[in-house]
C-alpha cells in the first residue's frame, strides 16, 4: 500500500531491530504496532522517545480509550486502529509530516573516550562496554540528550519515577555517583557528569580541567 503511494518502506517485525532499523536509516515516519514478538510495542515506543523525536503512528488491534491514551502518553504522535482504509493511514502520515516536530537528535553521543548509543542502548568507554542498568542509561540518556543543558532534580525524577516520585534528590545522588564511577577517570573530581549546585546535574562536552 504505501510503495504504491511512492513510498520508501523498511519492514521489520521486532523490536530490538526496529530500533536500530531507525537509527541506520533515519526515517521520515515511523509506523509502530503494539503486538510485537520481542518486547511490547509501548516499550519500543518509550526507547525512542529516548533519543528522536521521530513521528510515530501507532496500528493496533485495541481500540479502547485507555490504549489510545497510554499510547499517546509514552510519546506516540497518532494512534489508529485496525481494520483501517488505505486513504485514511496515507492523510493520517501526510498530517504527521507536516507537523513534524522539532530536528532530530544524533542517536550517538560521545564526551571523553566514553560513546553512548542512545539506539543500540550501549555504552563504551575507550574499546570497553560499560554494563549499566536500567535506571542507570536512563539517567545517563536523559542527560546525553540535554547535553550542556542543567536539568533540574524535579526534572530527573519526574522523568525517571514519575510525577509521585516526590523531593527524593538521594536517589539521584546515588545514581550519578555510580555513573561517575564506571564513566569518569576520576569519579571524586568529575569533568563530565557535573552537579550544579542548589539546581541539578548536566553533561558538559566541554569538560572542566581538574587542578
Amino acid at each position: 500500500m504505501l510503495k504504491r503511494a511512492g513510498w520508501d518502506v523498511h519492514l521489520t517485525s521486532e523490536g530490538r531491530h526496529g530500533l536500530s532499523e531507525i537509527a541506520r536509516y533515519r526515517p521520515d515516519v515511523v509506523i509502530l504496532d503494539l503486538g510485537l514478538p520481542d518486547i511490547p510495542g509501548l516499550e519500543v515506543l518509550k526507547h525512542l522517545r529516548e533519543w528522536t523525536d521521530i513521528p510515530v503512528l501507532i496500528l493496533s488491534v485495541l481500540d479502547r480509550d485507555t490504549d489510545k491514551i497510554s499510547a499517546l502518553e509514552a510519546g506516540a504522535d497518532d494512534f489508529l486502529a485496525k481494520p483501517f482504509s488505505e486513504n485514511e493511514l496515507l492523510a493520517r502520515l501526510r498530517v504527521l509530516l507536516r507537523h513534524q516536530r522539532r530536528a532530530e537528535r544524533p542517536p550517538h553521543v560521545s564526551f571523553g573516550d566514553v560513546r553512548v548509543d542512545l539506539a543500540a542502548r550501549q555504552v563504551t568507554k575507550g574499546a570497553k562496554e560499560v554494563r549499566l542498568t536500567e535506571t542507570e542509561f536512563g539517567l545517563l540518556s536523559l542527560l546525553a540528550v540535554n547535553q550542556d543543558r542543567v536539568l533540574t532534580q524535579a526534572e530527573i525524577l519526574r522523568s525517571l519515577w514519575g510525577p509521585k516520585v516526590g523531593s527524593h534528590a538521594q536517589y539521584l545522588r546515588v545514581y550519578i555517583n555510580r555513573l561517575r564511577q564506571k564513566l569518569e577517570d576520576q569519579p571524586d573530581r568529575p569533568k563530565y557528569l557535573l552537579t550544579e549546585s542548589g539546581i541539578g546535574y548536566r553533561l558538559s562536552t566541554h569538560p572542566i580541567k581538574n587542578t
